[in-house]
């Protein structure tokens, strides 16, 4: 569906050229809900507007469902209303001056896909009703909240029946209850409709729960590509691993086959033909928390520092060997632990992540 390759994209700074992205190969299938995940900077943002034509690559090429719409050697350039596009901002990008139907309707009677005037209303309310919006319909834009706001933005982006959804972090304006909220909207929505959607965002959560694949970017480069459970429980690099969860690092040295010696003493793990020094990454989820010593593998006193009220969890700061800082979290207040806040943790050696070097 889409087909990105070797995508060169500069900027003209005041001490000479920025190079945003160096030249990025992505492929995003038919139907799939496709991420772009990374912190600011890292060139999702503009590798998701270069696809839709508001930025202007200066090499490489793009194609969309078998269509060149951009090449530097071919000299190629599809305009933006030309590529078939739907387009989800961050901003809501609603116009305040007319009613939610005026809004969703505008595309189809002044946009590049313009239809017969007797199927506009038809179109209109089916994207609304997609949404939930459709009693809304005569309600003036400025009088819905942020989360109804961002419902009409997507509505009018899918009557137009786009090829592909382009949404740029879509949920940042909203607030936590409302966020969750237009988050499951979109998922069902687009998978009901069968859109293909690249998907710009910084929150590891957000790309884990809508994402059917995700790229992990960093300094405009694509670190790693793959489905959420496989990079969660595989991930390339340290940034990749950090970017999609918590974790708790440990600097190690592999004594033999199977076994790390750390600052905490040594641990068991699957070293996987690695030597000398290693990083070791335990993620919270896989430390359990016991009031006694169990003798199991990679068993380790510590001392309770902090407990943080999270709501549904509690966040545990626990000081190990060596004063050792790990993160972890429960389900409820840590119980049955010696009066002096004495722990004993174990760590899963099957979700260990582990690096060569230190």
């Amino acid at each position: 569906m889409i087909r990105i390759r070797q995508l060169r994209k500069e900027f003209a700074v005041r001490d000479g050229v920025f190079v945003a992205l160096p030249g990025v190969d992505l492929d995003v299938d038919k139907g799939e809900f496709f991420v772009l995940l990374g912190p600011s900077g890292s060139g999702k943002s503009t590798l998701l507007r270069c696809v839709a034509g508001i930025e202007t690559p200066q090499g490489g090429e793009i194609h969309l469902a078998g269509q060149l719409i951009y090449s530097d050697a071919r000299g190629v350039f599809v305009r933006p209303e030309n590529r078939g596009l739907g387009m989800v901002f961050q901003s809501y990008a609603v116009w305040p001056h007319m009613t939610v139907y005026q809004n969703v309707a505008l595309p189809l009677t002044h946009g590049a896909k313009r239809v017969a005037k007797d199927r506009v209303r038809e179109r209109v309310m089916y994207a609304l009703s997609l949404v939930q919006m459709e009693r809304y319909a005569d309600r003036p834009v400025p009088h819905l909240s942020g989360g109804q706001q961002q419902r009409v933005a997507l509505a009018r982006s899918l009557a137009v029946e786009p090829v592909v959804l382009l949404m740029d972090e879509p949920l940042s304006n909203l607030d936590a209850r409302l966020r969750e909220e237009v988050r499951q909207q979109i998922m069902s929505v687009t998978k009901m409709v069968g859109v293909t959607v690249l998907y710009v965002t910084h929150d590891q959560s957000e790309a884990l729960a809508l994402g059917d694949k995700i790229a992990v970017m960093d300094g405009g480069c694509v670190m790693q590509v793959g489905t959420p459970n496989h990079l969660f429980a595989n991930p390339a690099t340290p940034m990749v691993a950090e970017f999609l969860g918590q974790v708790n690092w440990l600097k190690g040295e592999v004594s033999q086959a199977g076994a790390i010696d750390t600052p905490i003493g040594r641990i068991r793990a699957d070293t996987k033909g690695l030597s000398g020094a290693v990083r070791i990454g335990v993620r919270p989820a896989s430390i359990e928390l016991y009031a006694a010593a169990t003798s199991a593998p990679n068993e380790f006193v510590g001392e309770i520092i902090d407990e943080i009220f999270l709501g549904e969890q509690v966040q545990l700061r626990i000081r190990l060997p060596d004063g050792v800082i790990f993160e972890t979290r429960a389900q409820k207040p840590f119980r049955g632990g010696h009066p002096d806040k004495t722990v004993f943790c174990q760590m899963d050696t099957s979700q260990m992540l582990l690096f060569a070097g230190s």
